[in-house]
């Protein structure tokens, strides 16, 4: 009997815990960001079915914060009753009311001797060596090894200490049978094999129905455990017979099933990003439910297919390569179709992700789709052998393809200098945290890294550990922090002592040190990371500067934009082929060469979460961005803000270095970044975050919509992917959906004039080759004009 242990814990203890973690996780993680938090339900009963499990115990902790920010919901998630065993995991496992559920393979144990497939009956197992009737009974279970797909099957009856059957043979039996020759052509006598318990999870099923039945909000992972595989793993009939059952049991009672879908960059790594995309709610089909009261074959059938109905819709949430190049492959790509210029949101990068790789795998034998296969990789190739990124590439040309050769030389070499100093400030000024908390990284990345061995040793799914990786660093940290401060207060304490300080100060030393050291910590942890945001932007640099590096430079700007520009035309022609709604929800108007974004200029040209404000802060990006595009940006429009004279489908080459700050272009959230129709005083960014709520903000805007298109106005990105010209030059729709909606991707509507009345048509008349003072003479003699115009006009 799997015993189940739960206390119904006060909110306030919940809340308490939820807050704690919410800072360990803002510190681990750089950013976390929800999609789709609308499609959370606010009241009623729900079950979030999350995939795929890649980063064990964090992922249903950024589940809670985001549901518990966007409606304020309790969510109890199931967890490994072996995982509650452990004395920090369990203790707080139990402040959030989480459900332990016994899995029999956690207890699993070798069997003894070897055993092979009957030829005449794929059910019955024979053994050789074994002894079935001491060792397995009806209802346990037999697993096959690791290196042959670590099969399961229910044993039903035993007939002797040599055979016994199973009520379903093994997945796969004509391969096992091939590999079973092969091991008695070696001298083996069959495969090893372990033996599983039975569970009864009876009792944990009746709590999870009283949860649902009073409204409440479960989390469960179906794929069973935590892994480090690039698609999902074979669901388990666990959330399926929750919902059913649940209903079954409690006719009145509608269970919502969401769908979320959890999308890391770099999980394990610290300081790494996080997206977290909740689906379409499910209704429980009727049909289904009726099935489930009639048990039997019929139970079981509903049971699947319900668990079909779920698991295609963690595909719309999920992203799911096959393998771990064919990922590399697709993110290549996704880089290449952004071009520079451009912006992505976190969001747009998973949805661009999961709408690359599904069109890839859908047309990966077309000849057109094969070539831009092969054209990527040497590009990679190349990027590989001259040590750069693909971010990086995008921006180099800019040192050496300027008018003014010998201007850009100096330019470059100056940036380079002027990085160089701030990257020395930064290291000094994180020097100290760096060596106080130097333990504390070194500590967590041995133990973590010896916690993934051990996790990878006893584990058939996973295949290098990655999964456990964040949480035994972040599990290492809480527990060495405590010991190490400590320990540096006592020290502190010993110094004063042995200093004659007086008394107060003996007594205040220690308990100072303890306040101000989480400071220095924090203080390093935000100067080292801008710290190597301009280390990293260093290397372009240093190439640009090697006599002799040009032809190859050159050569990879122009193989990028030869591969853009071909997966641009793969995707124009097999997009409408596989999406319907093609050219009315793309995100990105590709174009090797797209100009500058429209938006101001300098610092404020991107926005984040806090408005306004990069990333990475205030005191830390600001001074460096303003500096290099004032000091070091020699564009026009750097100074002057977006160029009059970028029209057409082919823009002025950017002539200013990428900033170090967005060489990581997935920093600005899903609804912040919103112009809104003028008039109505509402505003995303301008709200503080903690009166702000997805659901709220979408009702709002489908609201507002239809007077801002009566006005001729509409919602577009304030950071929109593409300007207006690039998108009339490639011939892009821009209009409102059926609820009055822009989608991303759409171009901003252009002012008919400026704010002098000058026409934009008399702007755009304007010879590009004329000098810019010629050109200006004339453009300010209209608006003279127009202004003594507008002058007696209210004279009179």
């Amino acid at each position: 009997m799997a015993a189940v242990h739960t206390t119904q814990n006060s909110d306030l203890v919940y809340d308490a815990a939820l807050v704690f973690w919410r800072i360990v996780t803002n510190i681990f993680f750089r950013e976390i960001r929800p999609r789709g938090a609308f499609n959370i339900p606010r009241d009623g009963p729900v079950i979030f079915v999350a995939a795929p499990h890649n980063n064990q115990f964090l992922d249903p902790l950024l589940l809670y914060q985001q549901v518990h920010r966007e409606t304020g919901r309790h969510v109890r998630s199931l967890i490994a009753a072996k995982s509650m065993k452990r004395k920090f995991v369990g203790f707080f496992a139990g402040l959030m009311a989480s459900i332990p559920v016994v899995r029999a393979a956690d207890d699993a144990k070798s069997g003894t001797g070897e055993i092979t497939i009957s030829d005449e009956d794929p059910c019955l197992i024979i053994g050789h060596g074994t002894r079935f009737k001491t060792e397995f009974s009806p209802k346990m279970q037999i697993m096959l090894p690791r290196n042959i797909g670590s099969g399961v099957a229910e044993v039903v009856e035993v007939i002797s200490d040599i055979e016994l059957k199973v009520r379903k043979e093994f997945s796969g039996t004509p391969k096992l049978r091939e590999k079973l020759k092969e091991l008695l052509a070696g001298g083996q006598k069959g495969f090893s094999f372990k033996r599983l318990p039975f569970v009864d999870q009876h009792e944990m099923y009746q709590y999870v129905y009283q949860c649902l039945t009073e409204s409440g909000a479960i989390c469960i992972f179906p794929e069973g455990g935590s892994h480090d595989r690039t698609d999902l793993l074979p669901l388990k009939a666990g959330v399926s017979l929750m919902a059913l059952g649940a209903m079954a049991n409690h006719p009145d009672l509608r269970v919502k099933i969401v769908p979320v879908g959890l999308s890391y960059f770099h999980a394990h790594r610290f300081r790494s990003r996080a997206v977290i995309e909740f689906g379409s709610p499910l209704d429980v089909p009727p049909e289904f439910v009726e099935m489930f009261k009639e048990g039997g074959p019929k139970k079981r059938e509903a049971v699947g297919k319900f668990l079909d109905v779920i698991y295609d819709a963690l595909k719309t949430v999920t992203l799911r390569a096959p393998d771990y190049d064919t990922l590399m492959l697709i993110q290549a790509a996704r880089r290449l179709y952004k071009t520079p210029g451009q912006h992505l949101t976190l969001g747009q990068v998973v949805e661009l992700n999961k709408r690359f790789l599904q069109g890839y795998l859908h047309f990966k034998d077309e000849p057109k789709v094969q070539k831009l296969r092969e054209d990527v990789l040497k590009y990679n190739r190349l990027l590989r052998d001259l040590g750069l990124r693909d971010h990086q590439a995008t921006s180099i040309h800019i040192f050496v393809q300027v008018p003014m050769a010998q201007k850009a030389g100096w330019k470059t070499f100056g940036l380079l200098s002027y990085r160089l100093i701030l990257l020395t400030v930064w290291t000094v000024l994180s020097l100290p945290g760096v060596i106080l908390n130097g333990p504390i990284f070194v500590t967590a990345s041995v133990i973590s890294r010896k916690k993934a061995k051990e996790a990878l040793a006893a584990s058939e799914v996973k295949i290098a550990g990655r999964d456990v990786l964040a949480t035994w660093k972040i599990l290492v940290a809480l527990g060495v922090t405590p010991v190490l401060y400590s320990f540096y207060a006592f020290l502190s304490a010993l110094v004063a002592t042995k200093a004659g300080a007086p008394l107060k100060w003996r007594i205040w030393t220690p308990f100072l040190v303890l306040m101000i050291l989480p400071l220095i910590g924090y203080a390093a942890l935000k100067f080292g990371e801008a710290g190597m945001d301009v280390l990293k932007s260093l290397r372009p640099l240093v190439i640009a500067l090697i006599p002799g590096q040009q032809r190859s430079l050159d050569k990879l700007k122009k193989m990028r934009e030869d591969v853009a520009n071909e997966l641009a035309e793969v995707i124009n022609e097999f997009g409408p082929k596989i999406f319907e709604d093609f050219d009315q929800m793309r995100i990105l108007v590709p174009s090797a060469t797209a100009p500058p974004s429209s938006g101001q200029t300098g610092i404020w040209r991107r926005k984040s979460a806090t408005g306004g404000v990069d990333a990475q802060g205030n005191l830390l990006s600001h001074p460096m961005t303003w500096l290099d595009e004032r000091l070091f940006g020699w564009s026009s429009s750097a100074v002057r803000g977006t160029s009059a004279w970028a029209g057409g489908s082919r823009s002025q080459e950017i002539s200013r270095a990428a900033t170090p700050d967005v060489s990581d272009d997935e920093d600005a959230p899903d609804y912040d970044n919103l112009i809104l129709p003028s008039g109505d005083g509402f505003s995303l960014a301008s709200r503080p975050r903690s009166q702000r709520s997805s659901y709220a903000d979408i009702t709002r805007l489908r609201r507002t919509s239809n007077a801002a298109n009566t006005n001729g106005l509409g919602l577009t990105p304030a950071s929109s992917t593409a300007p207006a010209v690039s998108a009339i030059a490639t011939g892009e729709q821009v209009g409102p959906d059926t609820d009055g909606l822009h989608f991303r991707g759409q171009a901003r509507v252009r002012k008919a004039s400026l704010s002098d009345d000058v026409p934009v048509e008399i702007i755009g008349r304007v010879d590009r080759g004329e000098p810019f003072k010629e050109a200006t003479q004339d453009l300010n003699s209209e608006m003279r004009k127009r202004k003594s115009s507008r002058s007696r006009d209210r004279g009179q």
